[in-house]
């Protein structure tokens, strides 16, 4: 019996010795700091460090589908560096960054990394993706598979006849107007976004489908925004369902391969098997910047037309009112009155674009919280980062 013990034990030392010998530094590191809770909003920050570098790497929460580079890529030379006017190492501290890359007409102005993390690594993009979604629901319009952003949802998911979704546009899923109920706290272990990625689907019926079409209408469509990952989900099940293929594969035809992202990403998937489309791309911060000059370039990948003639225009400006001043809410966009416009997620991840300026910046990190709505003032400070950045820029021009 001891002798079997011991052998036991001299296995896993050996094993666990092979691992660490292999490993690289991102996966020791999570091996150090291993989540216990399958919930993301819950970690340890020292968890979310390791995690947030490693989310495609951790079957055991979520498996995931790689988003294909090509082999041509997108360059991204250096330009003069740029005079921020502020101290942007006491920046990141604050922002607990782990990424920053400031391009301008096309060249890098900026780039620092913190937090060990560098150039080459894939850092998770949270609702950064609802931004990706909502542009393949434009690319699936111009290639014919959606008719209109006017049809009804129902019209292209079915299982969602009968529910409250059955008489919502996908224009009003877009902009976040369905009048369905939903709770996004991000601190309140019940809310749904926290409860519905551990939601057990009904046979046969995909994961995000099964939770959503449970719940009940609480406004007509079309007269209240709410904030709802989970409709994203819904979005991204619509425009792969649309395209009949996955949404991986669908970003890296359309846009990862065309216009030349230099890594592969990739995205996490539900339970069911489709992308968690509110959430988890995971991808270099480069990449993320060069997204954010795909749309600055008006939706073109290799030469080709991606994005129906007026669609960055209507997706990047104020569709809806959301009760802040000197903001709004586009197609899975938040705008700002300026003409700038914002993909970001929770804990720090961002892709800020400014068409005036030419301006793209891109920065990922781990905030001590989801949002300043928990807590704390970094997207209140990063907001005024990228103004300043704004008149650093002006200040160039005579």
């Amino acid at each position: 019996m001891k002798k079997g013990i011991l052998s036991i034990l001299l296995v896993l030392a050996i094993a666990c010795s092979a691992f660490w010998v292999t490993a690289d530094q991102d996966m020791r590191r999570l091996a150090l700091n291993l989540p216990t809770s399958t919930n993301v909003l819950f970690w340890t920050s020292e968890q979310r460090d390791a995690g947030f570098r490693a989310l495609d790497r951790l079957p055991i929460l979520s498996k995931s589908r790689v988003i294909e580079a090509g082999s041509d890529v997108y360059p991204l030379p250096n330009g003069t560096p740029l005079d921020v006017g502020v101290d942007v190492d006491a920046f990141m501290t604050s922002q607990h960054a782990a990424a920053l890359v400031i391009v301008q007409d096309g060249k890098v102005r900026l780039e620092k990394y913190g937090l060990d993390f560098g150039p080459e690594g894939r850092w998770t993009s949270f609702s950064v993706a609802k931004s990706f979604t909502s542009t393949l629901v434009g690319a699936a319009i111009q290639d014919g598979y959606i008719k209109s952003i006017d049809d009804m949802v129902s019209d292209y998911i079915p299982d969602l006849k009968g529910s409250a979704y059955d008489n919502v546009t996908i224009r009003q899923l877009l902009t976040m107007t369905s009048g369905v109920a939903w709770n996004e706290d991000y601190a309140d272990p019940e809310s749904d976004v926290a409860r519905f990625n551990s939601h057990t689907a009904e046979p046969g019926v995909d994961v995000t489908l099964s939770y959503m079409r449970q719940l009940p209408a609480e406004a007509e469509p079309g007269t209240k925004w709410v904030y709802k990952t989970g409709e994203t989900n819904l979005i991204g099940v619509l425009a792969s369902s649309a395209a009949n293929k996955p949404l991986a594969e669908y970003l890296s035809e359309k846009i990862w391969k065309p216009f030349g992202m230099q890594q592969d990403a990739t995205w996490l998937l539900g339970s069911t098997g489709h992308e968690i489309s509110g959430c988890c791309v995971q991808a270099a911060t480069r990449d993320y910047a060069r997204f954010g000059l795909f749309m600055l370039a008006g939706g073109i990948a290799g030469g080709e037309q991606v994005l129906p003639d007026g669609w960055i225009e209507q997706a990047t400006t104020k569709q809806v009112d959301i009760g802040r001043p000197g903001a709004a809410y586009g197609y899975q966009w938040w705008t700002l009155d300026d003409g700038a416009y914002i993909a970001q997620g929770i804990f720090g991840q961002g892709i800020f674009i400014d068409p005036k300026r030419q301006l793209v910046i891109a920065s990922n990190g781990n905030w001590p919280q989801a949002t300043d709505m928990q807590g704390g003032t970094q997207s209140k400070d990063r907001l005024a980062f990228y103004r300043q950045v704004q008149q650093a820029i002006d200040a160039e021009t005579p």
